[in-house]
């Protein structure tokens, strides 16, 4: 019998692919590249199948999301970056994909600025991790491999 690899899409958002360049004192000074490996790193020790995919436009987010209703992924951990707190768009196609769903901030939203504390997309997700840094994208890997069981 043949074991089936859970494939997973981990998601990120505006200006995730500026780590290590922009506030450094807020999301550290790890690199994109290092998360990156990291997250796959993560996923070989769960034998798990990651697609890794960044945009900062929202129209690539929600183009995305659409793909994977199609493409065999089986969850999708997301940090949405500013998309969070006022991306109805990006909320709806969260919605409209019926698998588990993981958001996640490096930074925890709740400490920081009033319009930070508000996310549109998190009410469509199974859970959302903050404030754990670059960690918390682990942690979402091992809480969805329990999800998708």
């Amino acid at each position: 019998m043949e074991v089936k690899i859970m494939k997973l899409l981990v998601m990120n958002g505006p200006n995730i692919n500026f780590l290590g360049i922009r506030e450094k004192g807020i999301y550290g000074e790890e690199n994109y590249e290092s998360l990156c490996k990291r997250i796959q790193e993560k996923a070989r020790e769960l034998k798990i199948e990651v697609d890794i995919f960044q945009s900062n436009s929202e129209g690539g987010l929600i183009d995305r999301i659409q793909e994977a209703y199609s493409d065999g992924t089986q969850g999708i951990i997301i940090n949405p970056g500013a998309y969070t707190h006022y991306s109805y768009a990006l909320r709806d196609a969260l919605a409209s994909v019926q698998m588990p769903k993981i958001e996640v901030h490096i930074s925890n939203i709740h400490q920081r600025e009033e319009f930070r504390h508000t996310s549109v997309t998190a009410p469509v997700c199974n859970g959302q991790i903050v404030g754990m840094g670059l960690l918390g994208y682990e942690l979402a890997l091992e809480a969805m491999q329990e999800l998708v069981k």
